[in-house]
């Protein structure tokens, strides 16, 4: 349930109002806009007495949420959630870019294609995703250099950075980033999701192949549920008949989660089919849509990537690509 307060409402009458709503057992979310405030009551409402809270000479009205989805519905909080990471700001008008190589494969490498991405306007440093192909005695040992690597680019480079999650155990590899990325394979992964809402960290949250965009808001919601808001959604494909992409691109999911919650929704456009030639035309969909921001893969040389070369697109087709979608988000103003 949400309750609407009327305009002008003293601190000290809401507080009162809030104070009585906690002694019933109900958490309170408040969110304050310029024009009014929203109590969104979290637990068992259905014993309230809607007409007397509606009587209230403060109240201005009330809504039942039917959604099982409170703390990141658009219902509680209407005004767009911004998230900010180092200088880079996400959400409510605010876009990003986030790029970088898939396949980390040395320092130097990684260097140069961070120092290229960011001339182009990349506003967050990623790489080294997780393969199913890599053996496990291996997967550590290679992200714990990967994470060397993306520390070192972060202090020479001076852009905030981040990785994709594998374990709860991982988390303390993960304290000079800004960043944690759950993958599409951990989207419900509980212990993980729960973890990383206590490291305080920024999460991009990556859409299941196979989840309804109810499912994602409900493992973005376990996270605010464990005291962290900087949640970004990510969209990167479903799981569907066609074999010509690695997944099927739901572009529909971008203005759908912006009218169902207030957390940014940014698309992974390189993850999403596996194929780099479709990068530039997801990209601009994704914009005009209205995504937040874009994840893409940046190789400094595609075709000789030790992994994911057919998903990435070299820096120069990214500085060109950087430039397009700002033409097109300022025409779109």
């Amino acid at each position: 349930m949400i309750v609407i307060l009327r305009h002008n409402v003293t601190d000290e009458k809401r507080d009162q109002l809030i104070n009585w709503f906690k002694s019933q057992g109900l958490g309170v979310d408040v969110s304050k806009g310029e024009y009014q405030t929203i109590l969104g009551l979290i637990g068992d409402v259905l014993s309230l007495d809607t007409d007397m809270i509606e009587s209230l000479d403060i109240v201005q009205a009330t809504r039942r949420v039917t959604e099982p989805f409170k703390r990141c519905n658009r219902k509680f909080q209407p005004d767009d959630t911004i998230v900010t990471v180092g200088g880079a700001s996400i959400g409510g008008g605010n876009f990003a870019f986030i790029a970088g190589p898939s396949s980390i494969e040395s320092e130097e490498q990684l260097l140069q294609v961070a120092a290229s991405v960011k001339e182009s306007g990349t506003d967050i440093l990623t790489g080294g995703s997780i393969s199913s192909k890599t053996a496990r005695h291996n997967l550590q040992k290679k992200n714990l250099a990967e994470l060397e690597h993306l520390k070192k680019a972060k202090q020479d480079v001076g852009m905030p950075a981040g990785k994709e999650l594998i374990s709860v155990e991982d988390i303390p590899n993960y304290k000079d980033l800004d960043i944690l990325i759950i993958g599409e394979r951990n989207m419900c992964n509980y212990p993980l999701l729960a973890a990383a809402a206590e490291s305080g960290k920024t999460i991009i949250l990556k859409r299941s192949v196979s989840a309804t965009l109810e499912e994602l808001l409900m493992s973005a919601e376990y996270i605010m549920a464990g005291g962290n808001k900087d949640i970004i959604l990510c969209e990167r494909g479903l799981r569907t008949f066609t074999n010509e992409t690695k997944a099927t691109f739901d572009i529909s999911a971008i203005p759908l989660l912006k009218e169902m919650t207030h957390l940014p929704v940014i698309a992974d456009v390189s993850r999403s089919t596996g194929l780099s030639r479709l990068v530039r035309p997801l990209s601009l969909a994704a914009c005009a849509a209205g995504a937040d921001g874009l994840m893409i893969d940046v190789h400094n040389d595609p075709g000789s990537a030790r992994r994911n070369g057919g998903q990435a697109i070299s820096t120069e087709a990214f500085g060109t690509l950087a430039q397009e979608v700002r033409k097109l988000r300022e025409a779109m103003k």
